[in-house]
């Protein structure tokens, strides 16, 4: 009798890692149905979408049984949910929930997510109006009785990541702070693998910042002594994670492209910062935030040699076509600094938002 009770144990259950989420490598999903049963299986096409702020998105996710042809077994009402991860796996994010005629989409989701639904077995998510906080990864669950599965989509931006550091210098900001100069600047905090995806493009930096998993890292493209060692590999170094109250380093931010217009006002005469804030104001607009003069040098190949204020009190000027005098030896948005806000002059950039 205890064989026999075995042997129907191991019919009816069984564990296996996740098909369609290899970085969760430890994860297991328990399935549990009868013998000969439908298997509820959950599949996402693509693993990575990819997209820009301000544009919409499907993120993929159809279920099916392994052993009928129909999408749901029709002995009980399907729940989807979609959650997004966060960067250490351990805390889910809700973002929408359908069953039957009933939805609910959460927190800054309301009113921009919907389900696909343009067949039976169709649990695709659809994304309006993208903003930077969407990108990550998110999980498709699919719940039908006793039978669930899981299936991850990855919704990539494209974008820039930039370095940060405020007024008072180096290595000032703790995380928290961290995370509200980069919103300041219209960005957010970036995440390792976008700091890795810009690295990958070339990003060079000494100074270590915060990322949005609460450690601090720098990229490396051209090792050498203050950065690390001459004799060391390229790469992303680490410090490990630190006290996000008491530990102050620089920040990593990310941004996207923009709704609206990036642009050197022409004025007749240099401005200090005031005059420069009230002459955008003047012209409908407002001046611009460092991470809109990262976004129109990155991804619009925006190219001026005029130093001018930005809304942060620095002065910046983006070069993509490197030449004498305006950065000969490399594409970048140049820093001149943080002068002094009644006394020197400059031009000034000005962003002016689409309605």
């Amino acid at each position: 009798m205890k064989s026999l009770l075995f042997l129907v144990l191991i019919s009816v259950c069984w564990a296996e890692p996740h098909p369609d989420n290899s970085s969760l490598e430890d994860e297991r999903i328990i399935h549990i149905q009868a013998e000969n049963g439908p298997r509820l299986l959950v599949v996402a096409e693509q693993a990575k979408i990819f997209s820009h702020r301000g544009g919409n998105v499907t993120l993929p996710c159809k279920f099916y049984h392994e052993h009928t042809s129909t999408a749901g077994s029709g002995t009980h009402k399907i729940r989807v949910k979609w959650t997004k991860l966060t960067s250490d796996y351990l805390k889910e994010v809700d973002v929408f929930v359908a069953m039957g005629h009933h939805r609910k989409s959460y927190g800054n989701y309301q009113g921009r997510v919907f389900l696909r639904e343009s067949s039976e077995n169709d649990a695709s998510l659809i994304i309006k109006n993208i903003i930077l906080e969407d990108y990550g990864r998110y999980k498709c669950e699919v719940i039908e009785g006793l039978e669930d599965d899981t299936a991850v989509v990855a919704l990539n931006l494209e974008g820039v990541v930039f370095p940060y550091s405020p007024r008072l210098g180096r290595y000032n900001l703790n995380f928290h702070e961290a995370q509200r100069a980069c919103l300041d600047q219209d960005s957010v905090i970036a995440s390792f693998d976008q700091l890795y995806d810009a690295w990958r493009s070339g990003l060079d930096w000494c100074n270590a910042g915060w990322l949005s998993d609460g450690s601090v890292q720098y990229p490396i493209t051209k090792p050498r002594e203050p950065c690390g060692g001459k004799n060391t590999v390229p790469g992303v170094r680490n410090y490990g994670f630190w006290d996000k109250d008491k530990s102050r380093y620089d920040v990593f931010c990310f941004t996207s492209n923009f709704n609206g217009r990036f642009y050197y006002l022409i004025h007749p005469t240099k401005l200090t910062y005031d005059e420069a804030v009230q002459a955008c104001l003047k012209d409908g607009a407002q001046i611009a935030k460092v991470g809109q003069i990262f976004a129109a040098w990155k991804l619009l190949g925006y190219d001026r040699c005029d130093a001018g204020w930005l809304a942060d009190g620095s002065v910046r000027y983006p070069i993509s076509k490197p030449r004498k005098r305006c950065s000969p030896n490399e594409a970048a948005v140049r820093f001149v600094g943080f002068p002094d806000k009644k006394h020197k002059l400059y031009g000034v950039y000005c962003f002016r938002a689409y309605n």
